[in-house]
């Protein structure tokens, strides 16, 4: 059990790590529409909150990207130079680095790998990516078509990789380009931090009380809280499955126990006739397999948390293959599951160490009882 908790635990630590590159550990965003103006005044007073390391700006909605005969539907994100300190996007960046995103002569973006490859675009030379959005201030009694999009292009000059989902979607440019483009001066669609991490729920509540509630204030696990659910229903599936083949193993200590009783019925004869109550015999036996249950339990997790601590610092267990992120099986062994499997060990052996231990108060040797 705990190897396997283990496994997952680092799984599931590799699954979420990708999502740090676009989520940061507070989000604030508006509870009605896209973009909200920026309040200069509460924008410094949260920079100076307690908790608080980093603050972003950015702004970002779906746009349509065309070059040559290629076209895509994708999502612009403008940010701040400052983005990269907040979000953790810097280590999968594969061309280009945190400057990347200007606004030189030409435009430059840092784009996902994806979108480079479907769009045909190449960093090497000037190419642009022509992004087209929605005249917002169009007039529809005398629509102009001319007037109806508004365009951006801009260079790709960088290139991320962090995973199918975001380097399929995201396109990055400097934060005062995309609030021109989507004609929203001055506005966000949110405000992103970086906090201390044992201070993130006194952040958000600090947060909440200064906004109110015509914002949203999300933690990381709130932003994707589906994702964090599944996860987290998929550990407590396997924890099922696992008592339940612990409880078929126990059934071995059910017959152990059982035949123990019967050798022993003289003995607990004699406890009776010396005037035990049925309530020291039956603990006699609980006991019994408790510390059965005990002793194997506490031997399983230590060498269970061996084996993992030994695949943490080696990495014996290797997977094959050049595709994977990590090079060995990942594992986390985690404190919280040593505690659950050892409660659980002990609960599956006091349950099954009931049955036997009421047969123990009925055991009398039928030659003591007529005597």
């Amino acid at each position: 059990m705990i190897i396997i908790f283990s496994v997952l635990n680092g799984l599931v630590t590799l699954a979420k790590e990708p999502y740090k590159a676009f989520y940061p550990d507070i989000r604030i965003s508006t509870v009605r529409g896209k973009f909200f103006a920026v309040d200069a005044t509460k924008v410094e007073t949260i920079r100076h909150l307690d908790g608080v390391q980093k603050l972003t700006i950015s702004i970002e909605d779906n746009v349509f990207a065309v070059n040559n005969d290629q076209q895509k539907i994708i999502t612009l994100k403008g940010i701040e130079n400052n983005y990269f300190s907040v979000n953790d996007i810097k280590q999968y960046l594969t061309t280009g680095s945190d400057d990347t995103v200007s606004t030189g002569n030409p435009y430059t973006a840092i784009v996902g790998k994806h979108i480079i490859n479907e769009l045909g675009t190449d960093i090497n030379t000037l190419s642009r990516i022509e992004l087209n959005y929605p005249n917002p201030d169009a007039s529809f009694s005398n629509l102009d078509p001319g007037n109806a999009i508004e365009r951006l292009g801009l260079h790709p000059a960088g290139v991320f990789s962090v995973s199918d989902e975001f380097d399929n979607k995201y396109v990055l440019a400097p934060l005062s380009l995309v609030q021109n483009l989507f004609h929203q001066p001055g506005k966000c669609s949110s405000i992103e931090l970086k906090v201390q991490p044992e201070s993130t729920m006194a952040v958000q509540k600090q947060l909440q009380q200064l906004l109110g509630t015509a914002f949203k204030v999300e933690t990381r696990y709130e932003q994707n809280k589906t994702m964090y659910m599944v996860m987290g229903a998929e550990k407590w599936a396997v924890f099922a499955i696992l008592v339940l083949v612990l409880v078929i193993a126990t059934f071995n200590m059910v017959g152990a126990l059982s035949m123990l009783v019967l050798q022993k019925q003289k003995d607990i004869a004699i406890l009776r006739a010396m005037g035990a109550q049925q309530s020291t015999i039956r603990s006699v036996f609980l006991f019994e397999g408790i510390l059965w249950s005990l002793t194997g339990g506490v031997s399983g997790i230590v060498l269970g948390a061996v084996i993992c601590l030994l695949q943490q610092k080696f990495g014996f267990i290797r997977l094959g293959g050049s595709s994977f992120l990590v090079d060995a099986y990942p594992v986390e062994l985690q404190f919280t599951d040593v505690i659950y499997v050892l409660v659980t060990v002990m609960l599956v052996g006091l349950a099954i160490s009931w049955y036997p231990a009421m047969r123990a108060t009925r055991a009398i040797d039928p030659s003591l009882k007529s005597a």
